[in-house]
This record gives C-alpha cells, structure tokens and sequence, in this order.
C-alpha cells in the first residue's frame, strides 16, 4: 500500500482529512466557478499556470497524486480532484473522457484526428501532462519518426500546435462529467 503524507503550507505533517478540509476551504475561492476551473484546465498555459499556483499555496503536483490515491480516482485527472474537492463532482476515469472527446474530433481531418487520437492514448497511458504544449514536439517525433513527416502529414507547426491545443476543450467539456 503507498503511504500518503500531507503537508499544511507552513509544512507541517497533517492527515489526509485534514488535507482535504483545507484544501475543500481553500478551492472554491480559489478557482473561482466549476465553469472557470474547466476553462483554465482546457488550455495548457492556463493549465501549467494553476498547477504552479496551487504548488504556492501548499498544493504540490505530489500530495495532489497522493490524494487522488486517497479517493480512488488513480485512473483520472487531477482536474477531477479539484472538481471533486471543490464542486462535489464525481470523478471521471481519463479513458472515458478520451472516449468522449474522439467522438467530437469530427471537425478535424482524417490525418489530425490519427494524430489526436494517438495523443488521446498517450493521455490515458501517462496522464495530463502528456497534454503539455512542451511535449509536441515529442509526441509527433513518436508518432511520425521526424517533424519533417510530421509537417508533411499534418501541415505547418502552427496548424498543428493550435489543433493539439484547441481539442483539449473536448476532454473537459461538462457532457463529459
């Protein structure tokens, strides 16, 4: 079984309910809406940057991970806990997401919605952060074997870098949950 450990911000040990009392305090005024917490997880930039907020405040990357552990929802995304935490929304598995999210993909050609679908796996097999802007460039060389037949298949870097980030709103829209 993994040990969890939770932190206060002043970084003191506390339990795991402790933990989520805080953070179910700290969570509403700090996102904001549930509407506003799926606007800021659909973008990578906005996404990157709340991350790094909650890490600020006490939240790190690690006790997120431990606590979605702690509510049996290892399958899902940390955008889940937050949502779970903050909005008492149940937690959706990331398969199940990238299920509905293919389904939407529709508006994409045939060669994008390959190369999303292929990025909607990685998604699933390693998490959100195979969502990351920084990783596209990786994942078409995994895909493609090179960026030149990357381009070739799916045409200029910056068509294909605001296809990679302008589908994740598909993965979080409210249908979805």
């Amino acid at each position: 079984m993994v040990k969890t450990s939770f932190w206060s911000p002043s970084g003191t040990p506390i339990s795991g309910a402790a933990f989520i009392q805080q953070l179910y305090g700290d969570l509403p005024a700090f996102l904001g809406s549930e509407e506003k917490l799926r606007e800021i997880w659909s973008l990578p930039s906005t996404r990157k940057k709340l991350l790094n907020e909650l890490e600020e405040k006490g939240y790190s990357g690690e006790q997120l991970d431990d606590l979605k552990r702690a509510i049996r929802a290892e399958g899902c995304d940390i955008y889940d806990v937050l949502s779970y935490v903050a909005y008492h929304k149940d937690c959706v598995p990331r398969l199940e997401r990238a299920t509905q999210a293919k389904i939407m993909l529709m508006d994409y050609d045939a060669k994008q919605q390959a190369f999303l679908n292929f990025v909607l796996d990685q998604y699933v097999k390693e998490g959100v952060k195979e969502l990351d802007d920084k990783n596209l460039s990786e994942l078409l060389k995994l895909k493609y074997n090179a960026i030149a037949d990357a381009k070739e298949a799916l045409g200029d870097i910056q068509g294909i870098r605001e296809n990679f980030i302008g589908f994740q709103e598909y993965l979080y829209q409210e249908s979805v949950a």
